[in-house]
């Protein structure tokens, strides 16, 4: 699903507070200092707990992987003002040509300064400016109520509750479902994304083309 353009690890996004990119072999500690916390792994689908060792390194040897076969936009978080460690990670995962699944995880020395919501409306706009997904669905468990704020904030609308399965919490959990559809994205006039990029000709041609 996902173009050349995201495809090689010099793509980047920006926000006004944050970079973000591809992770790197080098993120790995400062992966794991947040992700092997019970609050932030607790909450997710994907992130074992207690978190075992060298987790980190398999999960950014499967991200770049993803990213580089067009499977998956799995992206660290850096904030531009200050040290560069990576202090979350955000991914849009393809299903099949017409949906993707965003999903988000956040150092919690980081939480309730609107980060995650920043990160998230930029990967949205992502996916709808560059590929061809017309809609994006999200969910989070329901004694999470900051991460259904996110995904509010982001435009998305609840569709229902119901039990969905999240692998490393063995088994199936009570989640909000959420999405977005192309036609709201576009009616809510969101941006086209700052991204960086070694844009040929071709590449410009289809951000300039690319629905806002």
């Amino acid at each position: 699903m996902f173009p050349d353009l995201t495809r090689d690890d010099v793509f980047r996004l920006e926000t006004q507070r944050l970079w973000l990119r591809w992770p790197r072999a080098a993120d790995a500690a400062a992966i794991t200092a947040f992700a092997s916390r019970p609050e932030v792994a607790q909450m997710t689908a994907a992130i074992p707990y207690p978190y075992p060792a060298q987790e980190a390194d398999r999960f950014i040897f499967e991200a770049r992987a993803d990213n580089a076969a067009g499977r998956a936009l799995h992206l660290a978080l850096t904030l531009k003002g200050g040290p560069r460690t990576v202090v979350g990670l955000v991914s849009a995962i393809a299903e099949g040509q017409r949906e993707a699944e965003i999903g988000y995880a956040i150092a919690p020395e980081m939480w309730d300064q609107g980060y995650a919501s920043e990160a998230a409306q930029i990967l949205v706009d992502t996916v709808f400016a560059l590929t061809p997904a017309q809609r994006i669905l999200a969910n989070t468990r329901v004694n999470n109520p900051a991460s259904r704020a996110v995904l509010e904030k982001s435009g998305f609308v609840y569709v229902d509750t119901g039990l969905d399965p999240l692998p490393a919490r063995g088994g199936l959990h009570p989640c909000d479902r959420f999405e977005l559809d192309r036609a709201h994205w576009r009616t809510a006039g969101r941006a086209l994304p700052a991204m960086t990029h070694q844009r040929d000709a071709r590449e410009t041609a289809v951000l300039d083309r690319a629905p806002g």
